[in-house]
């Protein structure tokens, strides 16, 4: 079970990795963009994010 956790973590590290390294000015404006978000969208988005997660993980599993 660790295992998979770790080989999950390090995908989302690798993932995470890539818009910095092949672009890092579009990567310092999304920054930005998110920064000057208010909490309430950012939580909406965060929320999407999870249940997409979820829904994939059970597809794929």
């Amino acid at each position: 079970m660790w295992q998979e956790i770790l080989i999950a973590l390090s995908l989302v590290m690798v993932i995470e990795g890539v818009l910095p390294f092949l672009n890092p000015g579009a990567m310092r404006r999304m920054m930005q963009t998110l920064g000057e978000m208010d909490d309430h969208s950012l939580r909406i988005g965060g929320l999407i994010s999870m249940v997409v997660g979820v829904v994939m993980l059970y597809f794929v599993h």
